[in-house]
């Protein structure tokens, strides 16, 4: 009963026309009302009126469900990196969370400068990603890594929290070296103790939602949508539960265009990131050219 109930309010002016429909169709079949056809004329235009509501409201409901659709794309391969690219064009702000932000390090947050740079606009940009001090976290994103790697050890950098620490410093490097190179540019980071096994990237135009594997499909959310403003609350939820970096620290100190070892000692010690000990010479000079020269990272 309770079933039928759901069903006749929501199809209740198709009921009630059918309804009429059919009594006074058997009210003129048996002559009931004679002669006198206006009360017949008024059912029928009655009938009609309801039909037509039952009709504009099923086309309001498709309508909006298309545009839930439409809210919502799917892209892969290399529509991603066109999306990515459509996103840096005219941006104001990029917000990214991550694993060690390998991509926003080499691609996004040069792109981001330069677009800016060359229109004289300012640039917020906020990271979040795993913190390189926890050790535990590390080992557990390396493994996470390295089980969707699967042709790691033939050519390609294996995965290991030794790594996934460099990595990190890596970013949080480049963020500091863009900074002092582009004045309007304001950088917030955030240290997280979760391992995230999506990306988020948002700009003042869409977010895009990829995974960790590259052959992974990507979601893109346009700004003015729900789920994009979803999408911004989330990150701004998940950002001020994270560590913070106090980018501010390290304001007076100068990196050169191309920094030395001793430059990030210097540097992490005015954030106040104790380097571990392990880190020796080599480790650091390649960090420094994760952070100022490498190209098309992941992570």
């Amino acid at each position: 009963m309770r079933r039928f109930g759901r069903w006749l309010r929501a199809n209740a002016e198709g009921f009630l026309a059918l309804s009429i429909a059919i009594v006074f169709g058997l009210l003129g079949v048996l002559d009931v009302l004679g002669p006198n056809s206006s009360v017949v004329n008024g059912a029928i235009l009655l009938t009609l009126a309801l039909l037509a509501v039952t009709l504009l409201r099923d086309r309001a409901s498709v309508e909006k469900a298309l545009l839930n659709v439409s809210a919502v794309l799917v892209a892969s391969g290399p529509e991603v990196g066109q999306a990515q690219a459509e996103a840096r064009r005219n941006t104001d702000r990029w917000i990214f969370k991550g694993g060690t932000g390998g991509s926003l390090r080499t691609v996004t947050l040069p792109k981001c400068v330069e677009i800016a740079r060359q229109e004289r606009r300012p640039l917020r940009v906020q990271l979040e990603i795993i913190d390189p001090t926890d050790d535990d976290l590390c080992e557990e994103y390396a493994r996470f890594r390295s089980s969707l790697s699967a042709g790691a050890g033939r050519g390609k950098e294996e995965w290991t929290r030794e790594r996934v620490r460099l990595e990190s410093y890596a970013t949080i490097f480049a963020a500091c070296w863009h900074r002092q190179r582009f004045t309007f540019l304001t950088v917030e980071i955030g240290l997280s103790r979760v391992m995230s096994t999506f990306r988020w990237d948002l700009s003042s135009s869409c977010v895009i939602l990829s995974q960790e594997d590259p052959s992974g499909a990507s979601l893109i959310f346009e700004n003015g949508r729900s789920y994009y403003r979803a999408c911004n609350r989330e990150l701004v939820a998940s950002f001020n539960q994270a560590r913070r970096v106090h980018v501010d620290r390290a304001a007076a100190y100068q990196l050169g265009e191309e920094p030395t070892t001793e430059d990030a000692r210097r540097l992490f010690a005015l954030l106040q990131l104790d380097l571990p000990s392990t880190l020796g010479e080599r480790d650091l000079t390649a960090m420094i050219f994760k952070a100022t020269r490498e190209k098309d990272a992941l992570g």
